[in-house]
């Protein structure tokens, strides 16, 4: 977690929120120039202290906004590309609603996108907030719009309840949105949820229009707009957020599952190059997602980067063991050289990674994974060879070391995985053993002390990791050597 801001950082994010908000102003004033036409100037100086009083509130919900993020989400305030995301997203949103009211009803209008993209873009927490400032910048704009004469006599004295229910609905139903779409990982998932915010986009529709006569016949209207809205907001979301996806480097959840299938350019080439490495990344990959869930770490993304951990080994995969079979490369090379070969495969992956446009933390994952440690198995075969004067630092990873937990969970997955393949027996007693002592040679070697975690989380995921791997190499009944005849 970020904790504090750069001089640069700071003064480019109060420089971006301002233009921001400014576009977001100008929006709002298009909207009215196009409502008001010719009577726009006239409206302007007949509400000068009003516009005016709307604007100071605009300046201090966005100022209020920045000072949210900058003590709750800094590294988002660092990221110049998130600005723009969320002042896009907040401009997109309110001018769908506005085309959609315009061309057929208020009560129609997508006012929920904004929350169900936020939820997937944004953290829970920020998606929350936000969202609540596109409910105030909503219903501030309908609140100038009706200042003229001849808006306000179309909706006979009901529009004071109608921003009340609005401002209501944007809240109820996009709360209920970010909590829900967080865990949605299905397209059936995503039509359930429709159904489940018609409720309260209905209660709010219907609560805008308490005084109709042929309330029989109103209903099925106000049924017909909600269900509208509810639609056409999650259609709106299907289409944007692969949309954002690509523009904005975003990692949701259904990316992250593109990613990581078979069909992915990188994951299919592993797995046609170098089928050892493929199926040691689907046991590391597991066990990632198993550990950083039981840290409270996002278990998705842990998967996603395990993935490609070792993509760099698409080099040259014969040099690795795990794709070999009976003939070692290594037998012919120096110690020196099968070392270069070896350490080289986290930059290779870097590298590959940023070629490929790949999410940044996967080469993060990559290049770090191993952090500083040494080659084991080749500095011990240089000492036998030499009078035992050897530089370990010729037979070590470049590094850096881990620089977040999600990068040290995929290294201590990495080596354990590793490692209790080779045991001759995997009783749970044996696993414990070998992972204990891999992290804690990594302890010894600093190899955690850049990436904040904690002595309760590594022994949670040395519990986690163990019952991992004792599951995946149990035991088996030795079964009868029977030829079997019908």
């Amino acid at each position: 977690m970020k904790t504090r801001l750069t001089k640069r950082e700071l003064l480019t994010s109060i420089m971006f929120f301002a233009v921001g908000a400014l576009i977001l102003v100008a929006l709002i004033f298009l909207t009215l120039f196009a409502t008001l036409q010719g009577d726009f100037v006239p409206f302007l100086s007949r509400n000068a202290n009003i516009v005016l009083t709307v604007g100071i509130s605009f300046f201090v919900i966005f100022t209020i906004m920045y000072f949210y993020l900058y003590f709750e989400d800094k590294a988002m305030l660092a990221q110049k590309g998130k600005i723009v995301e969320l002042f896009f997203l907040l401009g997109l949103s309110f001018v769908l609603c506005e085309l959609v009211d315009k061309m057929l009803n208020s009560m129609a209008r997508p006012l929920i996108f904004y929350a169900l993209m936020a939820g997937n873009v944004f953290k829970r927490r920020e998606a929350v907030f936000t969202n609540t400032v596109f409910a105030f910048f909503v219903v501030f704009n309908r609140y100038l719009v009706v200042l003229d004469d001849s808006v306000i006599s179309a909706y006979a004295g009901g529009i004071q309840i109608e921003i009340i229910v609005t401002l209501l609905g944007i809240y109820s139903g996009g709360i209920i949105s970010v909590f829900l779409i967080k865990e949605v990982k299905t397209r059936l998932g995503c039509v359930m949820i429709t159904f489940v915010l018609f409720i309260p986009v209905f209660i709010m529709n219907f609560l805008q229009f308490p005084y109709v006569e042929d309330l029989g016949a109103w209903i099925p209207n106000v049924m017909l707009y909600s269900a509208l809205n509810c639609l056409m907001s999650m259609l709106l979301f299907e289409f944007g957020l692969p949309v954002f996806e690509r523009v904005f480097s975003e990692l949701t959840t259904f990316r992250l599952r593109e990613l990581t299938s078979d069909g992915a350019v990188l994951i299919k080439k592993l797995k046609e190059s170098a089928y050892g490495t493929y199926n040691h990344s689907i046991v590391v990959a597991q066990i990632a997602e198993a550990c950083a869930n039981a840290i409270g770490e996002d278990g998705e993304l842990a998967r996603a980067a395990a993935y490609y951990h070792d993509i760099g080994k698409l080099r040259n995969p014969e040099m690795f063991a795990e794709n070999q079979s009976d003939y070692n490369v290594h037998g012919e090379l120096t110690p020196e050289l099968s070392a270069d070969i070896i350490r080289s495969h986290t930059r290779d992956g870097a590298k590959l990674i940023s070629r490929y446009r790949l999410p940044k933390i996967f080469a993060d994952v990559a290049i770090q994974h191993h952090g500083t440690m040494p080659i084991k198995y080749f500095y011990a075969k240089a000492l036998k060879m030499s009078d035992g004067s050897i530089n370990m630092n010729n037979y070590s990873y470049m590094g850096p070391a881990p620089t977040s937990k999600l990068a040290a969970i995929i290294m201590i997955a990495d080596s354990s995985e590793a490692a209790v393949r080779s045991l001759p027996v995997h009783t749970p007693e044996n696993v414990e053993t070998v992972v204990r002592g891999l992290v804690e040679e990594r302890m010894n070697m600093d190899q955690f002390v850049d990436c904040d975690i904690t002595l309760r989380e590594l022994s949670v995921i040395i519990r986690t990791i163990v019952n991992s791997l004792t599951g995946v190499y149990h035991s088996r009944v030795s079964y009868p050597k029977l030829i079997l005849r019908k």
